[in-house]
């Protein structure tokens, strides 16, 4: 019988290392983005089981029933991105202070750095 070595750490040098904090949170954000995750923490273990079904359904872009790595990263660098672009459009207004759809780096500093200034 084959005996459990010691855990090996695989990542590249140089690579980030994945910071598993207290909980899922991390990685339930990283999977379902901030907006999606609060929503769930909402949910009871049933929805919530029955609206990851249906998330895991959207994942699978080849239908055959199953997860790639391929299509996870797919997925979480779409949900990444799509916070991205959210948290751009809710904080565009703060910048673009004459609201001409510019930001100058006269507003921007002001935005940034105004009580300092």
């Amino acid at each position: 019988l084959g005996k459990p070595t010691a855990r090996q750490e695989r990542a590249r040098p140089g690579a980030v290392q994945h910071e598993d904090r207290a909980g899922f949170q991390y990685d339930h954000e990283a999977f379902l983005g901030k907006e999606e995750a609060r929503s769930f923490d909402q949910l009871s273990p049933e929805e919530s089981r029955e609206r990851l079904g249906k998330i895991v359904d959207r994942i699978d872009d080849d239908k055959d029933g199953y997860i790639t790595t391929e299509e996870l990263k797919t997925w979480i660098k779409r949900v990444q991105k799509r916070y991205i672009y959210e948290n751009v459009a809710k904080v565009w207004k703060d910048y673009d202070l004459n609201k001409d759809d510019k930001i100058a780096w006269e507003e921007y500093k002001q935005a940034t750095y105004g009580y300092y200034l």
